[in-house]
């Protein structure tokens, strides 16, 4: 009897534990079963973030030998020392460098849902010089090269609002070198136009050859104002046929710290044309004028009419999918020394030879060769400057996006 009676005890605390057991697995699958809405609408939402929203971003290093061997650097920008003059982001000497790391995020507004917003964050000495023209001295913003937000309002075939901080619609070449022809970035990119603005712009497509846009914004490189003046511009597109386009910018206003006193105007004018499928080519004209300004030819005491202007030649030759040739030549005049800081005439000749992958990895190796017509470069620790430099790099891309090819 007493085992009998331990059997049935055994049996029972058997039974306690299957009946436990069978509970705790009902209630996890009732849980399961509650969370699953839960989770497939959390997957869902991040499906249709990935689906509206193009992701892309890329990292840019390179090397560059300046044969000048200069032991000084010529400036200082946003703390980045440039030892190659008149260089805005290829500016180390001897040194592996990175240039630019950045990632963007961007939903373009559509006919189906009007709201978009695109923010590109940036980090590098790229960023650091880009911030350092900043005459309202506001660091916060140097990582974030553009931030806005888009409203396509239901008027025609689409108007386009983009409010926020965005990259200037004026040069042949941006920012970003894997958007741009050459490594280096032009004289006309670095010192006759600005980088970026605050403001509004609005874009509407006229037709399929034409479109315009225009902008009211703080002015040159404002993320926040250096007065209480707004600077316009227009900018106006004309596509005749697949091969042509002309493209002419106009930003005019008050750049002065503090006045609003004296207008700064400039016309930037880009054309390209593709000849056939393994050529084409490119022409920039820009041409400045601000007054009154700091100049030069004072001894940066005082203060006069200054104008700058210079032209642009590219040719690309795309040998194959995978391997181009591109030469550029320019031609850029600071007659009262305002954008170099000496009154000069400066010519560039470059030659770059690209490399490019399928998968996203790009190589660029370029020599590039400057000329004033007074001295201007530092040559190894000489008090003395020269007239001419020349600089061999290679640069190393590696780009990726979201949105399909």
């Amino acid at each position: 009897m007493r085992v009998i009676i331990v059997s049935i005890a055994a049996c029972g605390r058997r039974f306690r534990v299957a009946v436990a057991a069978a509970a705790i697995s009902l209630t996890g699958v009732s849980m399961v079963a509650a969370q699953a809405p839960a989770a497939a609408n959390d997957d869902s939402a991040v499906l249709s973030f990935f689906k509206s929203t193009e992701v892309s971003g890329f990292v840019d290093m390179y090397y560059s030998y300046n044969f000048n061997t200069p032991k000084k650097n010529c400036a200082t920008i946003g703390e980045v020392k440039i030892f190659n003059c008149l260089r805005n982001f290829d500016v180390t000497h001897n040194s592996f460098s990175l240039n630019l790391a950045e990632i963007a995020f961007e939903k373009k507004p559509t006919d189906m849902s009007r709201g978009g917003y695109r923010i590109d964050l940036n980090y590098g000495p790229t960023a650091n010089i880009v911030a350092g023209f900043e005459p309202g001295g506001t660091p916060i913003f140097s990582n974030i090269q553009q931030a806005y937000v888009s409203y396509l309002a239901p008027a025609g075939k689409g108007l386009q609002f983009d409010f926020g901080k965005f990259v200037t619609p004026a040069g042949n070449e941006v920012i970003e070198t894997k958007d741009n022809w050459n490594y280096s970035r032009s004289l006309l990119f670095a010192l006759a136009i600005p980088y970026y603005h605050m403001g509004i712009r609005a874009a509407y497509a006229v037709n399929d050859k034409v479109s315009l846009t225009g902008f009211l914004v703080n002015g040159w490189n404002n993320a926040t104002d250096n007065n209480t003046g707004k600077t316009l511009g227009i900018s106006a597109s004309y596509k005749p046929s697949g091969a042509l386009t002309l493209v002419e910018n106009y930003l005019g206003g008050p750049e002065n710290t503090d006045t609003n006193a004296g207008w700064r105007h400039l016309s930037d004018t880009v054309v390209t044309y593709t000849v056939n499928k393994e050529t084409s080519v490119a022409f920039n004209y820009d041409y400045g004028h601000d007054s009154p300004a700091v100049c030069a030819a004072q001894g940066g005491g005082g203060t006069c009419p200054v104008s700058w202007q210079g032209v642009a030649g590219y040719v690309k030759y795309q040998a194959n999918p995978v391997f181009a040739v591109i030469p550029r030549y320019e031609w850029f005049k600071d007659s009262e020394g305002f954008t170099t800081g000496t009154a000069q005439t400066v010519q560039e000749f470059t030659l770059t030879a690209e490399l490019k992958h399928k998968d996203g990895v790009m190589m660029r190796i370029e020599y590039r060769g400057d000329y004033s017509d007074t001295p201007y470069f530092i040559k190894k620790d000489q008090t003395g400057l020269v007239k001419t430099q020349n600089t061999l790099m290679i640069g190393f891309v590696y780009s990726f996006s979201t949105k399909s090819p």
